[in-house]
């Protein structure tokens, strides 16, 4: 093949064309592995989670006495014993099996600290019931709240409030009595029982991979077929040129007799070829 064969793809639009297609498989690749970073990091949660969820149950003094730092004791089953204060918050916009509905958050004072409890789960446009007064026996699951993200909306900072988006420790210790404990706990039973008028318990997470391995593979079949789509573009254009150029070069023009030169004129007369004389 001959340099001139490929100048045409130097061309402003092939240029266009070029950046456009290679920007967009550079744009899928990073899809594909960004996905694949998520798949990581779901499996790492997963084996976290499979790691801790099922230990036995321990009081919350001992289990707080094997670490200094609550994400390390994630997901651990822990016992205490203490009383719910009256006042009650809406953890609003949660869903569970599907249902729309909030989460009642209630604070326990069991002595060295004070809790804050995830009571469970009721269904939106519904009103939880109140907290068991008295003496309550818990067995709940550690969790660390999430830290809210850039871009995300914020809970009011006026007063106390009793609606939030999610669980800020440091907002709720302004208005509660007592020292807030650095982690909240999902309530799984209790003693009093918890009864069908109470929120439901949350259920233990899902530990599948979700759809980031498919997504990934997705992203580079999507890349691949670009890829393909562009070398397939190049090639058809390269033969439509070449088809193009080749047609030029063989192409021998025909003219009528009355635009012929004069010596094919007189080549003509002494064939014998009679010529009519104009009237």
């Amino acid at each position: 093949m001959s340099g001139s064969s490929f100048s045409f793809l130097l061309r402003p639009k092939w240029i266009a064309f070029h950046l456009l297609v290679f920007f967009g498989v550079a744009l899928m690749v990073w899809l594909g592995f960004w996905q694949l970073r998520r798949l990581d990091e779901r499996q790492a949660f997963n084996a976290v989670v499979e790691a801790r969820i099922d230990l036995p149950p321990v009081p919350l003094e001992e289990l707080l006495a094997t670490s200094d730092d609550p994400t390390d004791l994630e997901w651990r089953q822990v016992t205490m014993s203490g009383v719910f204060e009256p006042q009650q918050i809406v953890w609003f916009n949660r869903s569970q099996e599907g249902l729309a509905g909030d989460n009642i958050l209630a604070a326990l004072d069991e002595g060295s600290a004070v809790v804050v409890v995830n009571r469970g789960f009721v269904l939106l446009g519904t009103e939880a019931s109140a907290a068991p007064s008295g003496e309550i026996d818990i067995l709940g699951r550690l969790r660390v709240p999430i830290a809210r993200q850039r871009g995300e909306l914020t809970d009011s900072g006026d007063g106390p409030v009793t609606e939030v988006r999610r669980v800020d420790l440091d907002q709720l210790d302004a208005q509660i009595d007592g020292d807030v404990a650095p982690f909240y706990v999902d309530l799984i039973g209790s003693v009093p029982n918890v009864s069908d008028a109470d929120p439901a318990p949350i259920p233990s997470p899902t530990l599948d991979e979700g759809p980031h391995l498919s997504y990934a593979v997705q992203w580079f079949i999507f890349a691949t077929s670009v890829l393909v789509g562009w070398v397939l573009a190049i090639r058809r254009s390269i033969r439509s040129h070449r088809r193009d150029a080749l047609t030029a070069a063989t192409a021998e023009p025909t003219l009528p007799d009355s635009d012929r030169p004069d010596d094919v004129a007189a080549a003509s007369s002494t064939s014998g070829t009679d010529v009519p004389s104009p009237r």
